[in-house]
């Protein structure tokens, strides 16, 4: 007697896992290779596996942005309370006292800021600097040993140094 594969077949084969193929459905059922091929290719297995590791894989990212943003949110909950409790504080102590209060604010507007996109600290460098330093390094007085060796290098090179 013949046996058929039954409706559920394509389920047993997902669960499978890392040690899915069609041989292990076909030994499961006791049914031959080919029929689970068969099968497979009419029912469009691949397809619906695709569609479904697809669907879990967006469900772990949309889990992992929602656990990032929470994160988030929370990091920068904690760095609005520090700056009220550092308000707080400053308000009620005098001024020579208050340095704990301020390095408290400041760690909380830092960590506000970051959390936000914003920029810590000013690291840009303006135009006018680099200029400025690029021009100090040009045009600084050569020592004799360094004049000397220019000079030597022009006459070698046949040309001058401008």
């Amino acid at each position: 007697m013949k046996r058929k594969i039954p409706p559920d077949s394509f389920d047993y084969y997902v669960a499978l896992g890392l040690g899915r193929s069609y041989q292990a459905v076909a030994k499961h059922y006791g049914v031959s290779k080919v029929a689970v091929t068969n099968r497979a290719t009419k029912e469009g297995w691949q397809k619906k596996l695709a569609e479904m590791e697809a669907k879990v894989r967006r469900a772990s990212e949309q889990k992992a942005l929602e656990t990032l943003d929470d994160i988030h949110q929370r990091h920068l909950k904690a760095a609005r309370v520090i700056q009220a409790k550092a308000l707080e504080a400053l308000s009620r102590m005098p001024l020579d006292s208050a340095m704990d209060a301020v390095r408290a604010l400041d760690l909380g507007v830092r960590q506000e800021r970051l959390l936000i996109g914003q920029p810590t600290d000013r690291s840009a460098v303006s135009i006018e600097e680099v200029i400025k330093n690029e021009y100090a390094k040009v045009m600084r007085p050569l020592d004799a040993d360094e004049w000397k060796s220019e000079t030597r290098a022009e006459e070698v090179s046949g040309g001058s140094a401008a």
